[in-house]
């Protein structure tokens, strides 16, 4: 665990860290958020024994961690700032790393370099900023400790490396339980990945709660409307916003979790499943069901059949249409417990709305 109390830093008469009080539990990811000046630089340096504090104590695991090459030994510090030898190549300054952390695990060095396409004997001041930067991660990720510290790691990062970092970072708090804090101007940078973050504005903590708390009362829902029915038809939703995008739909509304489903569900009009974003949505009317549809990048792992579920569970029986020209939607239907009544009507030649119906789960 990382513990700060009363952590304080001034520089002559600026005050760039007042008094913050933190707890950072080990295999969380937690988030500094800030803008520029705000003191996540300056918090992360004293975290990591660079500074020392005027005010307050830095401990991980209980030691306090100012000239302490033991406790600085379990954590890797990637600064904004970075700083490389002159002419060094990423295997010479492996070879240093290693003398440091005695962890350091080369052979995973190796693949990494060769999985980010950096050339292992090139002069690393040929190398782009975002290039430094991945090179940085791989040292921290492969130097084996319990914490590592990234001070506004993704940027210069483009977004497939930025998922790429993510997902070494989920592996290792997978595998050994890794503990990283993350600095950066920008929380959608952080959403998906931290689990408590901590709001940082002139030296001060604002705000330190879990992601999910502060998401806890606004949520987004991707819909389909019953045909005639307006987003301000839903008068039950505190709606805070709707953008369109053809047919969808998407609202974003104020309240409980518990109490926008309650909402939905007395209307009958729409339901939805969601992952980390919007995957499927359904609508339904009573005892009708309407459009299905899941997302192209979400189909075939059961999102489908799940929204089917949820609409069928709550109107008992139901009815739905068809065209008969798409025989896999038919065919799918059925192997839910649908089957065809009827043919309600001719578009054109060849083209029917078929009618399905179902009473019984599967």
């Amino acid at each position: 665990m990382i513990e700060t109390s009363g952590l304080t830093k001034r520089f002559d008469d600026i005050t760039a860290v007042d008094h913050i009080d933190a707890k950072i539990k080990e295999g969380s990811v937690f988030g500094l958020i800030g803008t520029n000046g705000a003191g996540k630089s300056t918090f992360l340096r004293m975290v990591s024994g660079i500074l020392k504090p005027d005010e307050g104590t830095v401990l991980i695991d209980g030691e306090n961690v100012y000239e302490n090459p033991k406790v600085k030994s379990k954590f890797f510090y990637i600064s904004d700032d970075q700083y490389f030898f002159a002419n060094g190549t990423p295997v010479e300054l492996m070879k240093f790393y290693k003398t440091i952390y005695p962890a350091f695990d080369e052979p995973r060095f190796f693949h990494l370099l060769e999985s980010f396409d950096l050339g292992k004997k090139r002069k690393i001041s040929t190398f782009s900023k975002g290039m430094k930067k991945q090179l940085s991660i791989i040292y921290g990720i492969c130097a084996g400790t319990d914490y590592i510290f990234c001070d506004e790691t993704f940027d210069g990062l483009d977004p497939v490396m930025r998922q790429a970092v993510k997902s070494l970072f989920a592996n290792d708090m997978s595998e050994r339980n890794l503990t990283p804090i993350i600095a950066s101007h920008n929380l959608r940078e952080l959403e998906d990945i931290c689990d408590h973050v901590g709001l940082l504005h002139k030296g001060g903590i604002l705000l330190s709660k879990d992601l999910d708390d502060m998401k806890l009362n606004i949520h987004k829902i991707q819909c389909v409307l019953k045909p005639g029915v307006k987003v301000e038809d839903l008068t039950s939703l505190d709606i805070l916003k709707t953008e369109y995008r053809g047919s969808l739909a998407t609202i974003t509304v104020r309240g409980t979790r518990e109490n926008v489903e309650q909402q939905m569900a007395a209307g009958k009009r729409l339901y939805l499943l969601t992952g980390e974003e919007p995957v499927g949505v359904i609508s339904m009317g009573d005892h009708e069901i309407g459009d299905l549809y899941v997302l192209p990048r979400a189909q075939g792992r059961g999102y489908g059949t799940m929204l089917l579920r949820f609409a069928m569970e709550q109107c008992g029986s139901a009815r739905l249409t068809v065209l008969s020209s798409n025989t896999r939607a038919l065919a799918w239907y059925k192997r839910n417990g649908f089957a065809q009544t009827g043919q309600r009507r001719q578009l054109r030649d060849g083209l029917w709305e078929v009618e399905l119906e179902f009473g019984e789960l599967p």
